[in-house]
């Protein structure tokens, strides 16, 4: 017979994966880009590449988000690729619409912190949302939530150590105070992915040894019955 939740679902993947995409649009456009924060993961690494050596960001990132793509692809399956690249596209496309005809300005150069929390808020979400429908919004996300799985650890985690990293390096060309309310966002951000994708699933506990009590007993009159 067939599923049909397969059909509802598939549906409702897709406007979460596009409700994520577009949050981190807004996001990467009018918080980030408009207040001069910085980027962490493979978006960081492509402009350190092309500060360094003289490497175009584009070409950068394709060159990382390939391997880690093709990675997916065998341990995640087609699904999740598709998904991927569902986000990747609209992003794209989102972005670009909002850089040509979004008027919005959002100033918030007097107050950084503001900028990083609104900026880790909704990064957080949108990422999260995104990982929840099974996809990622990057190859920088794929890496985390594969290491995730990998070393057990937190996706949330990986996210803001990767992140850091990279951020840690970008301050060689990049100003001290900017790097720093980055990590802020990102540490925000991170702590939001790992609420989104951990909301409704049950946590991991570890298994305690227990001694059943019919054998307790038992072990208890054998050792009576020896004295």
């Amino acid at each position: 017979m067939r599923n049909h939740n397969s059909g509802v679902r598939l549906p409702l993947q897709l406007t979460i994966n596009l409700i994520g995409t577009l949050l981190l649009s807004f996001t990467y456009y009018h918080i980030n880009y408009q207040n001069h924060l910085t980027e962490g993961g493979f978006v960081g690494l492509s402009l350190l590449g092309k500060y360094v050596l003289g490497l175009s960001p584009s070409l950068t990132v394709l060159l990382l988000d390939l391997p880690v793509l093709l990675a997916a692809l065998v341990l995640k399956g087609k699904r999740f690729v598709c998904n991927t690249f569902i986000s990747i596209g609209s992003f794209t496309v989102f972005y670009g619409l909002m850089e040509r005809y979004s008027g919005l300005v959002l100033n918030f150069h007097g107050n950084l912190a503001l900028a990083a929390l609104l900026s880790g808020l909704l990064t957080g979400l949108g990422a999260g949302l995104v990982l929840r429908c099974g996809g990622a919004s990057g190859g920088d996300d794929i890496l985390s939530l594969l290491i995730s799985e990998w070393k057990g650890i937190k996706v949330g985690t990986v996210f803001i150590i990767m992140d850091i990293v990279v951020l840690l390096l970008s301050l060689f060309y990049m100003p001290l105070r900017e790097t720093m309310y980055t990590a802020m966002a990102v540490i925000v951000a991170g702590q939001v992915i790992t609420f989104i994708t951990s909301l409704g699933k049950p946590k991991r506990t570890k298994k305690k040894l227990q001694v059943q009590p019919a054998l307790v007993g038992r072990k208890e009159a054998t050792a009576a019955g020896k004295l």
